[in-house]
């Protein structure tokens, strides 16, 4: 009898054991990830009369339906995205603004321990003229916009309404030039399937973003690879009339905010209205609810699903001239790729 109790109870012991590794690795201080909120593809459409000005949701949805493993693959993203908040914090937010879940960051985050993170840059300008061969004062004044933008030391800061001021971030973030390379070429506009990508293959993407600055056409600003990706493609992709603040720009979007939109894309940063009308969010809880996205420069506030847009955001589509910031919430999601095991690792080592 005592071998039948002692053999239930090693039993018992080892169902225990297999349903605990099933689950979350959950410390008593901890929630379980929530990833009930996931979505990858999105429905895209715009509203308010203004057009799309960023195709990196269209070209996810592309590459989506070319490779079947790339969904679990930014799942993985953002499941270590959503731990490593949630140990860093004990606890976040899902998004739509409130938070509660661990999905996404808000304000008043603890360190990181990662540091300032410098990002080496490689730029490939592809012409088929002269004014597409951009200067390399363009050049120097988008990574200008980078630096400023992402360290919150732009001189647009100040414009932040004080409902969004508390949560207006210094991501911590630098980019330095590490190369220039130029390619002449006949093709008058590459589209978005990353032909200009094929014709010139990144250098180095583990550790370097390549930006291709190319003509795009059909008004489209910019496009930018999410974590996840292949390393064929990644990075971002800008039409030269938008990038940097001097010579061959074009207003309203000649203020480098198309490169500064697009590499927060290039960060794990979703569009500031979710792609989903209100029904679906960016995963970052001190962003509100919205939509679809804003155009211009609207006047504060302006309110969309019960609440005020953070139309100043680097995420929304607002003109250049009107944006001024990342959230606390986007920080520490873009930081959280670059914490060990993470998408872009690699940068820092």
């Amino acid at each position: 009898m005592k071998r039948i109790f002692l053999t239930l109870a090693v039993a018992a012991s080892v169902l225990i054991g297999c349903q605990q590794n099933g689950q979350d690795s959950v410390l008593p201080t901890q929630e379980a990830i929530d990833m009930s909120d996931f979505y990858v593809e999105t429905d895209v459409h715009e509203s308010r009369g203004g057009s799309e000005q960023c195709h990196s949701m269209r070209v996810l949805n592309k590459q989506l339906k070319e490779n079947p493993g790339l969904y679990k693959k930014m799942y993985d993203v953002e499941y270590a995205t959503r731990k490593f908040l949630a140990g860093k914090k004990g606890g976040g937010g899902n998004g739509n603004g409130g938070g509660g879940n661990t999905g996404g960051g808000g304000g008043g985050t603890t360190p990181d321990n990662l540091g300032v993170v410098n990002i080496p840059v490689y730029v490939h300008v592809v012409y088929s003229n002269s004014q597409q061969n951009i200067s390399d004062a363009q050049i120097a004044s988008q990574m200008t916009v980078l630096n400023d933008d992402f360290r919150k030391q732009n001189s647009d800061a100040g414009n932040t309404p004080s409902e969004f001021a508390g949560v207006a971030a210094d991501a911590e973030i630098t980019f330095s030039l590490a190369g220039t390379f130029r390619h002449s070429n006949s093709t008058s506009s590459w589209g978005t399937n990353n032909a200009v990508k094929s014709a010139y293959p990144p250098v180095t993407p583990a550790t370097h973003l390549n930006i291709w600055v190319a003509n795009i056409g059909g008004g489209i600003l910019g496009y930018a690879q999410f974590p996840g990706g292949s390393s064929a493609t990644d990075g971002v992709v800008c039409s030269p009339q938008y990038f940097g603040t001097t010579g061959y720009v074009s207003a309203p979007f000649n203020g480098g905010r198309t490169m500064t939109h697009e590499v927060g894309h290039y960060l794990n940063l979703r569009h500031i209205w979710g792609d989903g009308r209100c029904r679906q969010d960016d995963f970052v809880a001190d962003t509100p609810s919205s939509d679809a996205p804003n155009y211009g420069c609207p006047s504060y506030p302006t309110v969309n699903c019960r609440s005020n847009d953070m139309t100043m955001n680097y995420m929304d589509y607002t003109d250049d001239a009107c944006m001024s910031m990342f959230s606390e919430g986007q920080k520490s999601r873009m930081r959280a790729i670059f914490a060990s095991g993470g998408p872009r690792a690699s940068m820092l080592n």
